[in-house]
């Protein structure tokens, strides 16, 4: 086929490489190449595989559909790549990436051949796995609006609340592109509650073992790794070990430093208010938090009335400092504009004490300032680990 791969970020190359390896035609489309406006690409193309950071609004992808020319996820390609080989597929607000390495780590204590990959690390596409592999994959909703014909062994979704409103525009389009993940899937795991049929669970659900991880959060995400295992046939002698033995994903929560008495907690990949609120509610300290980036659409007025009184301090940092800052006054909440994860660092150095938390949980997307999420996150710890 002659296929058009429209973004070339990570998942992008993936797929590109992918398609050429079979023997594909590859037409790559992206900003940095300056070919995004050029309609002629599509000619004679079969097929377009969108990378999850491109907008389905942008004019190549529209005008791709009124020709008739399918448009599918990187998911999609990914799926069709390995299939017939079972798939975990993992989504939610927050929680993904932690919930979809869980129920790597539980798989391995079973002795099952596993491989974890999708919105967080290793692209679907770029998997290389034996025919007895089961496939965790973290779908994102933008990884979500593309699918087809994926058909998931097991579906999960975490939790629902609003996200990524300044591409999806409503929470109802956010909510719709998280919910495709349950097509097709045989076994479903939902949040008790919600009114969504499936196996339900909850952050009180009894469990095999206790995880090691902090906060409640953390819990709910263990009991639907748990569901998820015993709906892939998994004991839960091997849930269990899993449980006790994971120690957490890079960025999230992750204790980078202990100084003085202080801890220095890196959880960048908290890019929304529900994440970042989870994140101090995981600590029973003064927590000092470092909040800012870009927003991505959501209202800081109820994030900023809800912040217990243990948040001794609040440092602003990126774009969104005035929205936040805004919200922060109105709450009757004190911060400081340091503009810099580099200023926050050395202002929290100063006024911390004893027993303090030091969180970045930045409520915000990273892209005014960085890359990614992982690259601010690196960033925190370079600073933190250069402390006296």
């Amino acid at each position: 086929m002659k296929v058009l791969v429209y973004g070339l970020a990570r998942s992008g190359v993936a797929a590109a490489s992918a398609l050429e390896a079979r023997g594909d035609e590859v037409v790559s489309v992206d900003g940095e190449l300056g070919n995004e406006s050029d309609l002629g690409l599509l000619l004679g193309v079969d097929l377009v595989v969108k990378n999850p950071g491109v907008p389905g609004d942008r004019p190549l992808v529209v005008e791709a559909r009124r020709r008739g020319i399918p448009v599918w996820s990187e998911v999609e390609l990914g799926w069709r790549l390995l299939a017939p080989r079972p798939f975990i597929g993992v989504t939610g607000t927050k929680g993904k990436t932690t919930t979809s390495e869980l129920v790597g780590e539980i798989f391995r204590a079973a002795g099952r051949e596993v491989v974890v990959a999708g919105n967080v690390g290793r692209p679907l596409s770029a998997v290389d796995a034996s025919e007895d592999a089961w496939i965790v994959c973290e779908l994102s909703s933008f990884q979500l609006e593309d699918v087809h014909e994926l058909a998931l062994e097991v579906a999960v979704l975490l939790n629902l609340e609003p996200d990524h409103l300044d591409r999806h525009g409503t929470f109802e389009q956010y909510r719709a592109a998280k919910l495709r993940i349950f097509e097709r899937a045989r076994h479903r795991i939902v949040p008790r509650g919600l009114g969504l049929e499936g196996i339900e669970f909850s952050a009180d659900d009894p469990l095999p073992a206790e995880p090691r991880l902090p906060g409640r959060h953390n819990r709910a995400n263990a009991a639907a790794a748990t569901a998820a295992a015993r709906a892939a046939a998994i004991p839960d002698e091997a849930i269990g070990e899993g449980l006790r033995d994971f120690r957490g994903v890079p960025h999230r929560l992750e204790l980078v430093r202990e100084r003085d008495g202080v801890r220095w907690i890196n959880d960048s990949i908290a890019t929304n208010t529900l994440a970042a609120r989870a994140g101090v509610d995981a600590f029973d300290a003064p927590v000092r938090l470092i909040l800012g980036g870009r927003a991505k659409g959501e209202d800081y007025n109820a994030f900023a009335r809800g912040l217990p009184a243990r948040v001794a301090e609040v440092y602003l940092v990126g774009e969104a400092s005035d929205e936040l800052a805004a919200a922060l006054e109105a709450a009757g909440r004190s911060f400081e504009r340091a503009e810099t994860i580099e200023h926050a660092v050395e202002s929290a150095a100063n006024a911390a004490s004893p027993g303090d938390v030091v969180l970045l949980s930045p409520a915000c997307a990273s892209y005014d300032q960085f890359a990614n999420f992982e690259r601010r996150g690196e960033e925190f710890r370079r600073l933190v680990s250069k402390l006296p």
